[in-house]
């Protein structure tokens, strides 16, 4: 657990916010081209000396993912949501931000390591880098595709809440988030992630948004087998940003639905063994700009008539919300949106937006956040040192009850 200091508040969460938006807006049309042209030249144009063919062959094939990546994810997530061309410019996403990273740092790291260890001559040591390149960014490419396709594993933690009564001790629940159900159709995914989450047999278990990438109506196939998740108290909801880009109101309808309790600014309350616990929700940061009537993240809504004296558990879809809910006095918060980064070292820029990228933090004197890396994966299906998680939390009183 880390200790985040509550003090910097919400002035450095705007000056990320405003620094993070100047790089995207530039980000789309700076990115395709380094991330495609580094790697080319580091493996093709740096002494290897490489034969003609290979060496055209090659940098056609760079230039070809320098266009084919931005247009097929033009036609993929823009107004064509053509699920073919989204897979395949989410995939050339994908390996081109490995193939960039590892040209980066083998090229800065092992290339000067291999110079003052006399290894061969210039031409020799820049195609060792070559193959050194390709062979890690395909290990890491298999395995990262394999993490992503694969149900999470169940993260197990004891999280100790002061105000949690005695009668609470010991209450399980169980964390899904950012599933992304989208162009690669996981229906399949979905139900055994449901399976897993009812072995675990949780009092509570939560959602907090980022279900799909697309509208209920499209996604609804991959969404149902949330109908059958079980819990011994409550199923609950919040929505994520990428609700808001997908008609949100119809995923809020969709898992209401199914038995899920949408918590859009408001709360209930879970008792047990003559205790209670106010579990409440919002709705995601993004929702008042999205333009819908009524969304919007509204704390004070969602604890209006909850008795200020018990211990609260708060759905927040992104991490940042963390500094309304430390001023507050919440007890724990339960956030994803982070996806750990999914793709190191992509989680360095996460950090810029976020307060947290994945774990349990505390904030304030009172309020621990709990940060999931997500239960699936958004646009390259592939997780590199970022495995997704289904989480389990076991709620500890400072007074646990005595035995009879």
């Amino acid at each position: 657990m880390t200790d985040t200091r509550p003090a910097d508040g919400e002035a450095q969460a705007q000056r990320q916010s405003r620094l993070l938006h100047r790089l995207m807006r530039h980000l789309p049309l700076i990115a395709p081209v380094l991330l495609w042209a580094v790697p080319c030249v580091v493996l093709l144009h740096t002494g290897q000396h490489w034969p003609p063919s290979v060496t055209w062959a090659g940098t056609a094939l760079f230039a070809l993912g320098l266009v084919g990546m931005p247009l097929a994810m033009a036609r993929g997530h823009g107004r064509r949501q053509q699920d073919r061309a989204a897979i395949v410019g989410d995939t050339l996403l994908g390996t081109s931000w490995v193939l960039f990273t590892w040209s980066v740092l083998l090229g800065v790291l092992l290339r000067p390591a291999l110079t003052v260890a006399g290894a061969g001559g210039s031409q020799d040591r820049a195609r060792i880098v070559t193959w050194a390149v390709l062979g890690v960014s395909a290990v890491l490419l298999a395995r990262g595709y394999a993490e992503a396709r694969r149900v999470p594993r169940v993260r197990r933690l004891d999280v100790r809440l002061p105000r949690l009564g005695a009668g609470l001790d010991g209450t399980r629940v169980a964390l899904i988030t950012d599933t992304h159900y989208g162009p690669l159709d996981r229906a399949r995914w979905s139900a055994r992630v449901c399976e897993t989450v009812n072995a675990l047999e949780a009092d509570l278990v939560c959602h907090t948004g980022d279900i799909a990438d697309g509208t209920a109506e499209r996604r609804r196939a991959q969404a149902l087998p949330l109908g059958s998740v079980r819990a011994t108290r409550a199923r609950v909801y919040v929505t994520g940003n990428h609700e808001y880009y997908s008609e949100a109101q119809g995923w809020v309808d969709l898992m209401d639905e199914l038995g899920w309790e949408p918590l859009r600014n408001r709360h209930l309350l879970l008792e047990r063994g003559g205790d209670t616990l106010v579990v409440a929700g919002v709705d995601d940061v993004t929702a008042e700009s999205s333009g819908l009537a009524g969304h919007r993240a509204h704390l004070a809504g969602a604890l209006d008539g909850a008795d200020p004296d018990l211990p609260v558990l708060l759905l927040a879809h992104q991490p940042k919300f963390v500094d309304r809910a430390a001023a507050a006095g919440i007890d724990l918060q339960l956030s994803g949106h982070t996806h750990g980064g999914q793709m190191w070292p992509f989680h360095l820029l996460v950090r810029i937006d976020q307060p947290v990228v994945a774990g349990l933090s505390r904030h304030g004197a009172r309020t621990l956040l709990y940060t999931s890396r997500g239960t699936g994966f958004w646009g390259p299906p592939f997780r590199v040192f970022a495995p997704s998680e289904i989480t389990l939390l076991v709620l500890r009183s400072p007074h646990p009850p005595t035995a009879s």
